[in-house]
């Protein structure tokens, strides 16, 4: 079926046209004069692209946290260079949600240092440790063997700082990831602080500082070491205020203390 539509034509009517020689069965559309389809240049073939080589994957690097914690705290020359390498210390998430990184109170000539555990809420919330309800039995506690953290003589002075800077999240305990990753820390802190006698101040404290898992209602009030010093373990006023008939114990590991203080003077 051959058809003819002039140039002229309208593309409306054009199309109509087409649509009704379709309808009628045309199934090629022929020109005038035949095409030597032979005599056309080939269209090119477009040749596939080589894959892409891949890149070779970057080597992996290795981060120890530990060790990158123990390099920053031998690197701290005093307590304020500790201070601002624990605050920038990249690999805990602990401060993304606490305030205020908690990092001492107390005298820092004391003969006695306290470590505890972790800040709380009040804690975290001024800055300082132990001002809370377990920091002020532990107040009260000192203050009954004539110690305080203020206390202008030095022998009867107490410095006080925890194993973790930062609240972790609704006061569970520290892990030991984190443990392990600020006890560098502690120990540089330790050491800048050079007291005579340390105090371990419940269960994270004890073991995280001695390197054990006993419990510390096992070892308390019993004289340890720790970085060469006279270290005794006690438990934590937050214990106390939860088993009242513990500050029995308690208080004779205060008056150990006391003694012990007397036979170093």
């Amino acid at each position: 079926m051959v058809s003819q539509v002039p140039w002229e034509t309208d593309w409306h009517v054009a199309r109509a046209c087409l649509e009704w020689q379709v309808e009628m069965g045309a199934v090629e559309a022929m020109c005038d004069a035949p095409v030597d389809r032979y005599a056309l240049d080939p269209a090119p073939i477009a040749k596939p692209k080589a894959a892409a080589t891949p890149a070779a994957p970057a080597p992996s690097v290795s981060i120890d946290p530990v060790a990158e914690a123990q390099a920053l705290a031998d690197a701290a020359p005093d307590l304020d260079a500790l201070q601002a390498a624990i605050a920038d210390f990249p690999h805990s998430d602990l401060k993304l949600g606490a305030r205020n990184l908690v990092f001492c109170d107390g005298t820092p000539q004391a003969r006695v240092m306290i470590v505890g555990e972790a800040p709380g809420r009040e804690e975290d919330r001024s800055g300082r440790p132990f001002i809370g309800e377990a920091g002020q039995l532990l107040d009260r506690m000192l203050a009954a063997i004539d110690m305080r953290r203020d206390h202008p003589d030095p022998a009867r002075a107490v410095y006080i700082t925890n194993i973790l800077p930062w609240r972790p999240p609704q006061n569970r305990d520290p892990s030991a990831e984190e443990r392990a990753m600020f006890r560098p820390f502690v120990m540089r802190h330790i050491a800048l602080i050079d007291p005579d006698i340390l105090i371990l101040m419940g269960r994270i404290s004890a073991s995280t500082l001695l390197q054990g898992n006993e419990a510390i209602t096992r070892i308390r009030g019993q004289w340890r070491e720790v970085a060469g010093r006279p270290a005794l373990p006690m438990l934590h006023p937050a214990y106390l205020l939860r088993n009242p008939a513990a500050k029995r114990e308690a208080w004779a590991d205060l008056l150990d203390l006391q003694a012990r203080l007397r036979t170093l003077t």
